[in-house]
């Protein structure tokens, strides 16, 4: 019967649908894979056809059929889907499988206004064509099929709107580094363009989504995170708001610093007025957030932070809760919770938390991330002050109130600011870290800003990427991706434009960069250990001292050659103290593995010479980008062997990295009995990483008798993550039966004090 249906080409003529030639196409595609089958492909597809179908829709047909028969006993589909989503899109692009040459291709989409017309200004013809010579377009056919769609939907070069691809997957490899590399001296630059292309199209070094799908394009704004601190004012509240529209409609995601603003009922121009307190100016931010929706790329999307003691922490507290009505709920936004030593202290003694209005308390916020000496000493000063508005709620009623939202919404994350400055590569006491990001990941100086233009205040951003572990045979490789790696985000902090002089002027002065890492959990599974048992921690221990060592080594080595980052001075690295020195001396117990490298000269060369960077490393999600290169994400162990993620394209199906091979060796999330064994070795990686991690807290409610999770084991949790060092966490996830699928929220919490009264040890 399929033999009469007729197909729609392109253009716009019918003829029969030629079945051989389908037939050769999944054949091509199935070269070389194991455990596929062409016929099922067919069949699957075939009873899909219908008269005068489109050569689209019977492209899409065959694509989807094959998608759908991934499983854990056939993941090879995912390649099989793959292959047949580039050729399409390939025809789609070009009108044809083979690409056009480099050379053509870029003239072509300068000449549309979808290329950075310095591409050819930057670089002569025989050099594009040269790199067009260099071009493995085979390597499009190494993607899985998850990763296709991606690139597809949101890091080609497009029109969002029609619908229209202009380019595959090596172009934007060779572009990407083409752009990075542009400004270096022409006798090297095409050695650096060519080893950094082989680096990122092989999947060893990962880059983020404003990179992917920005570097190329006239839209030069590629820092995947952006910290802005408000100050307590209405000029500052005004200079935030505006900060975050550039921003957000520029791709990135915002972090808020809101901790300085006042509580409700404080005074305004010596009691004139009555402060309408922090909910109306997070609404005022929220809406800021939303306004812009990044072309497609993703939404906008913000982290608010502010500290434990502030004087309207409980109603703080619940801003996300589905209870409550709108005047008093700012739920499109997430939020982060600043503690310290004492805030904990106060839990494990069974005491007091005092709340006040920042304002009420001179030097008491800015002690709170720069002196903690100095801090509990005010602290207790203003306590005993009865002048001063204050209110003191039991710790651990306020702890379980911050527990119990962040397990009921998921995305209520906390922040160790002591650890963030004590543990820091900056220098507190001038340039103190006062916030996180969207990810709780990057820890930078900011400074509150007066107005836009405002080049006093400070902006922090951070140009992230990560290595792909999965693809790492001995730790000696990271020291090329490092240079490799260091050299193209530092010069992309050069070639991209900065909406704001704050943000300008902080990244000229701090050149701050976030390597991370991607495929964490197939690396361990690789190597034979896991992450419940501590067999992980010696490889963990070995594996993140060389990542930094080597960052900091190619930084010196770029210093040398291009200068010290201008404020170098501000950083403990300028005083020879290095993260091996500052880590949480906890870890000891835990994880016994010497130091493998000659650190005490690499101090002396940093002394020396400075940094390039003032950071170098950070460990984000890489929900997205770890697609790409088929990895797991970041440093989260898997939910199920094949993951399904949805997206605007559909179900996307994903099978973890050798999964026949290492299936005994995967450790997946929801057999993890408990979080110690992953919050120890977050707690090693954060010894070396010296801006922070973005990790998260598990947990199943059908482990526990009560089918809830009880609030003692919650609250140990934070207090093991504190004890060793850790920084931030990110997601806190909850199991609610749903197969394969990340869930966050819909768990209850019981009410349990047990981790009160010394309990507990920091």
């Amino acid at each position: 019967m399929n033999q009469q249906l007729t197909v729609t080409k392109r253009n716009g003529r019918q003829e029969n649908i030629d079945l051989d030639k389908i037939h050769k196409v999944i054949t091509w595609a199935a070269e070389g894979l194991e455990n596929v089958s062409v016929s099922q492909v067919e069949l699957n597809s075939h009873i899909q056809f219908y008269d005068g179908i489109s050569t689209s829709d019977i492209h899409e047909t065959i694509i989807k059929a094959a998608a759908d028969l991934i499983s854990e006993e056939t993941p090879d589909y995912q390649y099989l889907a793959a292959r047949l989503a580039v050729f399409h899109l390939r025809k789609k692009a070009y009108g044809q499988y083979e690409p056009p040459k480099l050379y053509q291709h870029v003239a072509r989409l300068v000449d549309m206004g979808k290329y950075d017309s310095h591409i050819l200004e930057d670089y002569s013809q025989a050099e594009l064509e040269e790199l067009g010579e260099y071009i493995d377009h085979k390597r499009d056919l190494d993607f899985s099929y998850a990763a296709v769609k991606q690139l597809e939907g949101k890091y080609f070069v497009q029109n969002r709107v029609s619908g229209e691809i202009y380019e595959s997957a090596q172009f934007l490899y060779i572009l990407v580094s083409a752009c990075l590399f542009a400004n270096y001296p022409r006798d090297t630059r095409l050695s650096y363009v060519k080893r950094f292309y082989d680096a990122t199209s092989t999947f060893k070094i990962s880059l983020p989504t404003p990179i992917m799908s920005g570097v190329r394009t006239p839209t030069r704004q590629f820092s995947s995170c952006v910290l802005i601190e408000c100050g307590d004012s209405l000029d500052s509240i005004n200079a935030t708001s505006s900060s975050i529209v550039r921003y957000v409609s520029q791709r990135a995601g915002i972090g808020i610093n809101a901790g300085r603003i006042r509580a409700l009922g404080s005074e305004i121009r010596g009691g004139e007025a009555f402060h309408t307190g922090c909910i109306p100016f997070y609404k005022y931010f929220q809406t800021a957030v939303k306004c812009c929706s990044q072309g497609g790329v993703r939404g906008g999307a913000a982290t608010v932070f502010y500290p434990l003691w502030h004087g309207e922490v409980q109603s703080l507290l619940v801003l996300k809760n589905n209870r409550g009505v709108e005047e008093n709920r700012v739920r499109h936004m997430d939020y982060g919770v600043q503690l310290n030593k004492l805030m904990y202290s106060r839990l494990v003694e069974g005491g007091d938390i005092t709340l006040f209005s920042p304002s009420d308390v001179p030097g008491l916020y800015d002690a709170f991330f720069e002196d903690q000496d100095e801090f509990e000493r005010l602290y207790v000063k203003y306590e005993n002050d009865a002048s001063i508005r204050q209110e003191k709620v039991k710790a651990v009623d306020l702890f379980s109130l911050l527990m119990q939202e962040r397990a009921s919404t998921g995305r209520i994350y906390i922040q160790n600011v002591d650890h963030c400055n004590t543990h820091s590569p900056f220098d507190a006491k001038v340039a103190p870290v006062r916030q996180s990001n969207l990810c709780l990941e990057i820890a930078l100086p900011t400074k509150p800003l007066n107005n836009v233009e405002d080049d006093e205040g400070e902006i922090a951003l951070c140009t992230l990427s990560a290595f792909n572990l999965g693809a790492i045979n001995e730790l000696d490789d990271f020291e090329e991706l490092a240079d490799l790696v260091v050299r193209a985000l530092d010069a992309l902090l050069d070639y991209q434009d900065y909406p704001l002089p704050a943000a300008y002027k902080s990244t000229m002065n701090r050149r701050t960069l976030g390597v991370g890492v991607i495929n964490y959990a197939y690396y361990l599974a690789k190597n034979g250990v896991k992450y419940s048992d501590g067999s992980a921690n010696g490889l963990t221990h070995r594996t993140f001292e060389a990542i930094q060592y080597y960052l900091l080594k190619a930084s010196v080595g770029l210093a040398k050659e291009q200068g010290a980052c201008p404020l170098f001075n501000e950083t403990n690295y300028a005083k020879g103290l290095l993260p091996i020195d500052t880590y949480k001396a906890d870890l000891d117990k835990i994880c016994d593995e010497p130091l493998h490298f000659d650190w005490d000269a690499l101090r002396d060369e940093i002394m020396t010479h400075g940094l390039r960077n003032s950071t170098l490393t950070a460990l984000m999600p890489s929900e997205t980008s770890s697609q790409i290169s088929n990895a797991t994400n970041g440093i989260e162990p898997p939910r199920g062997y094949v993951s399904v993620k949805a997206s605007k394209d559909g179900i996307l199906k994903q099978v973890v990295p050798e999964f026949q091979k290492y299936k005994e060796n995967y450790e997946l999330l929801w057999t993890i009995p408990s979080n110690n064994g992953y919050l120890h070795l977050v707690g090693i990686m954060q010894k070396f990483v010296d801006q922070a991690i973005s990790a998260n807290t598990n947990y199943d409610p059908n482990v526990h008798d009560s089918g809830k999770v009880p609030m003692k084991l919650l609250l140990r949790d934070l207090l093991t993550a504190y004890k060793f060092g850790v920084k931030t966490l990110y997601y806190h996830n909850t199991r609610d039966g749903a197969k394969d699928e990340q869930q966050k929220g819909g768990v209850v919490v019981e009410q349990d004090d047990d981790c009160a009264g010394g309990g507990c040890k920091i």
